[in-house]
Formats: C-alpha cells, structure tokens, sequence
C-alpha cells in the first residue's frame, strides 16, 4: 500500500505505524491530508474508485472534538401522507476523537470497507451506516497479543 502526506509532522513511515494492524486496501494509494476547517473540526474523507486513493483529511489544527456517528437507521412508515414512503430513525453513537492519530484510524476504517464492499465483494460501496459500523468496531482495536 502506497502512502502519501501532506500533513506536517505525518510522514508515511509513521502513517504506516499507526495503520499497522488493520487490513490493506489492495493496491489502493492511501493520501492524508490537513483538513482546514471554519469553526469546529470533523471528519472528511474520500474513496476514488476509479483513481485507487483514499483521501483522509485531519483537521489543522487539530483539537479533541466530539463528532456523532451514525451506526443504524430503521425505517418507518412515513406519517406524511405519501402512500408508500419510508422515513429513516437513526441511531447515533457520539465519539470522542482524542488524537489525530484515533481520527486517521477511524477515517482509514471508513474508507476500507467502501473499498472493500466495492472492489472485493463487487456491491454498491456507498454504504454508510455499515462502514461507520465497520469504523466504529475497529478504530481502536490493538494488535492481538502473540502467545
């Protein structure tokens, strides 16, 4: 897996060390980017599909936040009166981002698993709700302990 930053203080050596123990994107180039942001930082990224890159954005500079992810959404009959409609009631779980590098995993998460859905089992990659629940299941997994 190819790694490319613009992001000061990320060099891809250490990119490489933070996303050690999650699965490759095939031969997908992975490209960390600073995320300028106008009043509170949050979570940006990108799966081009037709390129191969995964775009993670990390918010400059960067401050712990709180960003609510959604993991679920139930449909319900719309009360609107259009016949058939769906409405959607999502459940959210709020994160706490502590570090650039929690977000860097988090958004490689994300990110993989459209790849994944898209290049490795050929379905529709703009599934949301399952990558955030991919995301949020594995972000924060250690490397299992070798006995």
């Amino acid at each position: 897996m190819t790694i490319h930053s613009k992001l000061e203080g990320f060099p891809p050596e250490r990119i490489r060390a933070i996303l050690a123990n999650l699965p490759p994107a095939g031969n997908y180039r992975v490209e960390v980017k600073p995320l300028r942001y106008r009043t509170s930082p949050h979570l940006q990224a990108l799966c081009d599909w037709e390129a191969k890159v995964l775009t993670l954005q990390i918010p400059e500079p960067f401050r712990p936040f709180t960003e609510p992810v959604p993991y679920k959404a139930q449909r319900i009959k719309s009360r609107a009166g259009y016949g058939n409609r769906f409405d959607f009631r999502w459940s959210y779980r709020e994160v706490r981002f502590r570090t650039p590098e929690e977000v860097l995993r988090f958004l490689y998460c994300h990110e993989y698993y459209h790849y994944y859905l898209h290049d490795v089992l050929g379905r529709k990659g703009a599934a949301e709700t399952a990558c955030d629940r991919f995301a949020l299941q594995n972000f924060r997994r250690h490397k299992k302990q070798e006995k």
